[in-house]
């Protein structure tokens, strides 16, 4: 199997762009590092190319070992025939080889190996061989044996009709047929265990839909509905279609003898071992194509939350709301130092509304707080409506936002928050890190598992190896994208840098402790256990502001430092010069950049990589994404009403629609036919997390809490 032949089909890339990929990929070298420092190398093959190339790799790899592995078991047996190797060798998925090896594997005691101990081989080779010309009973009674246990020619019949039935249900090619067909022409069926019982899974108590048509987040609904004991789910395969095929490959002519018998011997083998084994394989598959599509959706919205934009140079208000305990307050500084924290108990069975207001109104004064961060939990209506109150009774600018807490209370419960803020209770932690994730969600977000962040769907339910592998690799494609500050990063931020494990991390942050702040991209080397190899993967992605070097501010990896030095001086610029926020219109004084890179022995991408990273030093990708909305004035749901066009932040993208944050403690949905008047696949492919959208209101169920809204207006 030629690999490089069939990932260049796959993702419609050249062969050379395929081999030199894996070529870095095998050297040790990271997607991050690959992405923006070997564009010259790959042809600027994006991070999402370079990781379906790296996990298809991984997966032809896996099947090429698998494949030696089976030839060689079936070599040993002395079975192995060249055309069975060139079927083996020439299979293009997992299942396929395992197809093939089915006959050949070590088989647990069935019906069928019995029958063989008991001699009946060679009666099933005669029923097979369809040639057999007197009665099915006398010729059966040759081998009634009480020393082998065959009492009676029946018994003799039923041994040989149950290794006839193993051998047709280890025909590969049988297999196949009926897995297509199956997944062609059959159906998914599910009902309620009681239907009287009331659930989410009603619309599920009596469905059917072609297999080849189920859509991801319906399989995992059903699935789910499994799982909890309320639906019973199966596969309704088209049978008929199914016996005629295996007749039709079993039964030659029409012996009268052996005809019968082997009608009975398929039936036996499609119902008693092919039919389970394949619905069990279906159900599977379909599975796990929705578990891909449900964690491709998720690393998609999960991209687009880590790129929110910080809002900086502003002193926040984390507001973790809720009754009895009381709202937990912690006031942050412009850089995240938690200067405050508080309790107030403005909410039930308190009540204490006035003295809630007087602590408040003192912490704004003293702190020059202007924006409050308010968590989406439990009070957090309660708590709007009294900042809002607030608001209209002092004279500062404030405003306020609501922030989706998800993963705050694991967060606040963890090692890390622990470490972080020793001195701190659960609640108090959680108002810090609602305040922190308005001025960088993404040095606050790292700190959560990203399956907390509550931007996917049925992620509970999957595959949690590839969720956790997908989503890690979409955080560390945003952690390298926006580079971080070396001097201030936390741990955690740094451990999804290039190159970086968490124990350099950990290290990093040690010699910043012990030695000072960083003057040099190149001290980066005296940290420990942090070699030659891990610095070429990190360096680019680390920024020093006010270093010894200036280039250190900006994205141009190290190994390019002489030919930005050179280019600096030949257009007449200083390096010192980056300091002043760059240098604007260097990219007119350049003409031709293939000569100019020729000159500077560098590639041309290369080039003009540099000469953008010279003219907006250390940009963050995230000022070009939609500021999220700040809000002065409360709205409840009972204020809306059917033909309202209101501004709203999309919360979290599915594969049947979109949630959007209109302001009133409910997200409302829009429906996937609601976005767009073009027709789309996915949502994906119109909205995303964090878009501002213009929506109107088709409908409101208060009782039920559910907003249905359209952009089709």
């Amino acid at each position: 199997m030629d690999i490089i032949k069939i990932l260049q089909e796959e993702l419609s890339i050249s062969r050379n762009q395929v081999e030199e990929t894996i070529r870095l990929i095998d050297e040790g070298n990271t997607i991050p590092f690959i992405a923006r420092y070997r564009k010259e190398v790959t042809g600027s093959l994006n991070d999402e190319v370079l990781r379906n190339l790296d996990e298809r790799l991984r997966y032809l790899r896996n099947l090429e070992e698998r494949k030696e592995q089976v030839l060689s078991s079936i070599r040993e047996q002395e079975k192995l025939t060249p055309e069975l190797e060139k079927k083996i060798l020439e299979a293009q998925t997992l299942v396929a080889v395992e197809d093939l090896y089915r006959p050949y594997k070590q088989k647990r005691r069935t019906r069928a190996t019995i029958a063989k101990e008991k001699g009946l081989e060679p009666l099933a080779d005669l029923i097979i061989l369809q040639m057999m010309k007197t009665p099915l009973l006398e010729a059966a009674a040759d081998y009634v044996s009480e020393e082998k246990g065959v009492a009676t020619a029946q018994e003799a019949i039923d041994g040989a009709k149950d290794i006839l039935a193993e051998r047709i249900s280890d025909q590969a090619e049988y297999r196949t047929y009926i897995r297509n067909a199956t997944m062609n022409q059959g159906s998914l069926l599910s009902a309620a265990k009681d239907e009287e019982a009331e659930s989410v899974y009603e619309m599920y108590y009596n469905y059917e839909e072609p297999l080849k048509k189920a859509a991801g987040h319906r399989i995992l609904a059903i699935n789910r509905g499994e799982k909890e004991k309320v639906l019973t789910v199966k596969v309704v395969a088209p049978e008929e279609v199914i016996l005629r095929f295996l007749e039709k490959q079993v039964i030659i002519g029409d012996n009268p003898v052996t005809s019968p018998i082997l009608k009975e011997v398929i039936k036996d083998s499609y119902d008693r071992l092919i039919a389970p084994a394949i619905e069990r394989e279906i159900r599977s598959d379909l599975t796990e194509t929705a578990e891909y599509g449900a964690i491709r959706v998720f690393g998609k919205n999960l991209e687009q939350l880590l790129m929110q934009p910080p809002i900086v140079g502003r002193v926040v208000l984390g507001w973790d709301p809720a009754f009895r305990t009381g709202c937990k307050l912690a006031v942050v500084d412009e850089t995240g130092k938690v200067l405050d924290t508080v309790v107030i108990y403005p909410t039930a069975p308190q009540n204490k509304v006035e003295e809630a207001k007087t602590v408040l109104k003192k912490l704004i004064k003293k702190y020059g707080i202007s924006l409050i961060s308010v968590g989406n939990g439990t009070a957090s209506r309660e708590s709007e409506a009294i900042i809002v109150e607030l608001l209209k009774e002092i004279p500062e600018p404030v405003q306020y936002i609501i922030v989706n807490e998800a993963g705050a209370s694991v967060y606040s419960a963890s090692k890390l928050a622990t470490e972080e803020f020793p001195n701190f209770d659960v609640g108090q932690r959680s108002a810090a890190s609602i305040a922190r994730r308005l001025q960088d969600p993404l040095a606050e977000l790292v700190k959560i598992d990203p399956k907390s962040i509550g931007v996917g769907q049925y992620q509970h339910d999957m595959n949690q190896k590839h969720l956790s592998e997908a989503l890690q690799g979409v955080v560390e494609d945003c952690v390298n994208k926006v580079g971080v500050d070396l001097n201030t990063a936390s741990a955690s931020l740094l451990e999804y840098i290039s190159g970086i494990s968490k124990p350099i991390a950990k290290n990093i942050v040690l010699y910043r402790e012990e030695n000072g702040a960083f003057e040099s991209r190149s001290q980066l080397l005296k940290v420990a256990k942090l070699g030659p190899k891990a610095f070429e993967q990190c360096a680019g992605f680390m920024r020093i502001q006010g270093g010894k070097n200036p280039l250190d501010l900006t994205s141009v990896h190290p190994e390019s430092y002489d030919a930005a030095k050179k280019l600096l001086k030949k257009l007449g610029y200083e390096a010192k010069e980056l300091m002043n926020g760059g240098l604007n219109g260097i990219s007119k004084k350049i003409h031709n950049y293939k000569e100019l890179a020729e000159e500077l022995e560098i590639g041309e991408i290369t080039l003009r990589d540099i000469v953008k990273e010279l003219e907006k030093p250390a940009r963050d990708p995230r000022d070009e994404m939609p500021k999220p909305i700040l809000r002065t004035d409360v709205m409840e749901m009972k204020d809306l009403q059917p033909g309202m066009v209101l501004k709203g932040t999309v919360r979290n993208v599915i594969d049947f629609g979109a949630f959007v944050d209109i302001g009133v403690h409910q997200d409302g949905l829009v429906h996937i036919s609601q976005i767009s008047d073009k027709f789309i696949k996915h949502p994906l492919e119109a909205v995303s997390v964090g878009d501002i959208v213009e929506v109107k209101v088709i409908s409101v169920d208060v009782p039920k809490k559910r907003i249905a809204l359209t952009m089709k207006f």
